[in-house]
């Protein structure tokens, strides 16, 4: 039987059967009846002598003996498959009932990995090649503390420019940075591994940030309260700015774990998205007919949404309103005695929506600039 290392190195599998045959029969018997009687039963794509000539089913090995008018044997199969073809090309060696002119059984004893060895290998190898780098690599006590004493220095924070902005030690050598808030936030980002980080220290935005703008790519990253708010306004005013990631509604940037400060970065958005002319869009006015339906709205589970001038489009149950809000032509604000979600802000925000006003609200991660939401009580100022 052909070893399988013999087998090239795009096989994958090799399907391994046993057959019994009432009858003496020669290997291209046994060959010819694979092959009639699996053709056509899944198509061109899985004919086996179109497998064959493309290289994805390799030779087929038979081995056999003939014993008392039997004939045993063995069949080996390689396959360049996946596992689906292969194990279908398995089940369609088993449906082969004939032999030459007679009686036969065959029985499929497995399905094996050859990468499996190969991977075995690799492992062993790896373990050796670990075992070495422990017993001759292992630092000193000394190296170690050097090591550690420099990691620490190269993570000091610095000061930049005249102002003495608080800055990771990479805010110059890298063609990107981000603006925070503070020196609290800049030491935040360096425990995460994050130096190309300067602090604002103010709402004004100082020269130096200006013009290390100029020539970077610009994120700025903003504590999720009114002061972020203001900060971003301003900054979007005086500096080139390219994308916007903000810390979650009512958390501080200081205040992140590393998962949710890297999460927030990941979900940074380009600064176009927020603003067209450099300004976030004024917040909008409510009309007196809102105020006055909030008054009659509490306690009864429904929705009201309004158009532009304020007047009422359509009064709706709060369990329906997930489902309908998509549907209704002017819609610009809403309001609802439920609580605001954050499916229910992404869903206001596709419909253009400007105002959104719940009995409560919950944690919102991603806050639109263009759109307003309030709770029943801030709307009546209660």
């Amino acid at each position: 039987m052909t070893s399988e290392s013999q087998y090239t190195s795009t096989t994958k599998y090799i399907i391994k059967a046993k057959f019994e045959v009432e009858g003496v029969v020669e290997k291209p018997d046994v060959i010819g009846a694979i092959f009639g009687q699996t053709e056509g039963l899944f198509g061109p794509d899985l004919d086996l002598r179109e497998l064959q000539k493309s290289g994805r089913i390799g030779r087929i090995e038979i081995d056999l003996e003939s014993k008392h008018d039997k004939t045993t044997g063995t069949i080996v199969i390689p396959s360049s498959l996946d596992k689906v073809s292969t194990a279908l090309i398995a089940a369609a060696i088993e449906s082969v009932d004939r032999i030459g002119p007679c009686d036969s059984k065959i029985l499929l004893e497995k399905v094996e990995d050859v990468r499996e060895e190969k991977r075995k290998a690799i492992m062993d190898k790896a373990k050796e090649i670990l075992r070495k780098w422990v017993i001759e690599v292992t630092p000193s006590t000394e190296e170690i503390l050097k090591e550690v004493s420099e990691a620490i220095r190269s993570a000091e924070v610095v000061g930049y420019g005249p102002e003495e902005l608080p800055a990771g030690p990479e805010i110059e050598g890298t063609g990107s940075i981000i603006i925070v808030e503070g020196r609290a936030d800049v030491i935040t980002l360096l425990k995460c591994g994050i130096k190309n980080t300067i602090g604002l220290e103010g709402t004004k935005v100082p020269q130096s940030i200006i013009q290390l703008c100029k020539n970077k790519e610009v994120t700025a990253f903003l504590d999720g309260d009114r002061g972020g708010d203001l900060i971003l306004k301003e900054l979007m005013q005086v500096a080139e700015i390219d994308y916007v990631a903000r810390a979650p509604q009512g958390k501080e940037v200081e205040e992140l774990t590393p998962k949710e400060l890297l999460k927030a970065l990941r979900e940074k958005a380009p600064i176009e998205h927020l603003a067209v002319e450099k300004m976030p869009p004024p917040k909008p006015s409510v009309p007196d007919g809102v105020v006055a339906t909030a008054h009659q709205l509490r306690g009864t589970l429904e929705a009201v949404i309004f158009d532009e001038s304020g007047k009422p489009i359509t009064r709706i149950p709060v369990s329906e309103l997930a489902e309908k809000i998509s549907q209704i032509e002017g819609a610009n604000m809403l309001l609802f005695d439920g609580v605001v979600t954050q499916r229910l802000i992404d869903l206001a925000e596709n419909r253009n929506l400007k105002l959104v006003v719940g009995d409560r609200i919950s944690e919102i991660a991603k806050r639109p600039m263009n759109l307003k939401i309030m709770t029943m009580n801030e709307l009546l100022g209660q």
